[in-house]
């Protein structure tokens, strides 16, 4: 009877421990299981300033080269995409968001975006999605040396080619214009290059600003009335606003020769456009190489790209009365692109 006794006494000991310890092994489990989910699945942000073609392609680069280099959103990573369409605060709290969220990397779609991520967290690896001049921008000490946790890609419009090729389709044309945003630190870059080239092709240039998209309507009225071409910088703020201005141009038969292909399909004349999913392709590639620990920031050049592909549009062409001279058209057809 005492070995029965002894033998049910250790028995319950046993249950007891049993049963206390299943519970706490039962409760650390999903947390460890958990932990090895975030570990396995980096958050990256990616901030766009606003929505028109040519940033969606850029967009569409990055995601599509993150996912070549095998960083698959919902598998690999978590990308969490924000577009604060135009909006200061928006850019503020979104990249705000991001600091909260701990993300492991962060890409910036223009510079607006780029700075709002910058001036948020100078941690996280920031990479550049197509910025004109990030040291003007303020967004590294050095194009080689950037020195902080910011890197990426600098877009920069082949002025020179842009100019030969208006000088190429209006060989009468003087008078040029050039719409731009008064506060947009790329597209003043860009306007002082142009200024300094357009009279070695025999341009007088005329420069018209706005503040922000409302005053593309006023401003466009007013600049057909006075030159005979119109240049479009890469500017956002004109980009989102392009079709308001080509109401006004078109009427007047005003040609408009904007800084990328897509704004060409939209309705521009022509351009030696940058490929904004190459840029996107680009920054993805970056930002990849960062994340897998090959590349650090602050070591890495920024990445320059400012050879343009030539676009036209021949029924721009048509409505506007120009006929495209055959070495333009030939050219776009062998080595560009032709929107009919």
């Amino acid at each position: 009877m005492k070995r029965l006794l002894g033998f049910i006494g250790v028995l319950g000991v046993l249950l007891a421990i049993a049963f206390f310890q299943a519970p706490q092994s039962a409760q650390s489990s999903p947390t460890k299981l958990a932990s090895k989910h975030v570990a396995e699945k980096p958050r990256i942000g990616i901030l766009q300033t606003q929505s028109h073609p040519a940033l969606d392609e850029i967009h569409r680069g990055v995601v599509a080269q993150l996912r070549r280099r095998g960083f698959r959103d919902g598998k690999t990573v978590t990308i969490d995409f924000e577009n604060a369409q135009g909006d200061q605060s928006n850019l503020q709290t979104m990249a705000q968001r991001f600091q909260t969220k701990k993300t492991a990397l962060n890409i910036g779609i223009a510079t607006p975006a780029a700075q709002a991520l910058a001036n948020t967290n100078t941690q996280a690896p920031l990479i550049l999605g197509a910025i004109s001049d990030p040291k003007a921008a303020g967004l590294v000490h050095d194009n080689r040396q950037p020195g902080t946790n910011v890197t990426g890609v600098s877009s920069r419009t082949p002025v020179k080619q842009q100019l030969q090729l208006i000088r190429q389709v209006l060989p009468d044309t003087k008078k040029l214009g050039v719409i731009y945003t008064s506060s947009d630190p790329s597209a003043q870059a860009e306007v002082a290059v142009l200024r300094h080239l357009a009279p070695q092709f025999g341009f007088k240039l005329h420069r018209f600003t706005v503040a922000n998209s409302n005053d593309v309507d006023q401003v466009a009225q007013l600049a057909v009335q006075q030159v005979q071409a119109i240049y479009v910088p890469s500017d956002n703020t004109i980009a989102s606003a392009l079709q308001t201005l080509l109401n006004h141009t078109n009427q007047a038969k005003v040609p408009v020769f904007p800084a990328t292909a897509k704004q060409v399909q939209a309705g521009g004349l022509a351009s030696y456009g940058l490929d904004q999913y190459a840029l996107g392709v680009a920054t993805g590639n970056m930002a990849a190489d960062v994340l897998q620990g090959k590349t650090q920031p602050a070591k890495t050049p920024i990445k320059t790209v400012a050879k343009g592909k030539l676009a036209i549009n021949q029924k721009a062409a048509v409505a506007l009365g120009i006929k495209l001279p055959a070495a333009v058209t030939k050219q776009a057809q062998q080595k560009g692109v032709v929107y009919p």
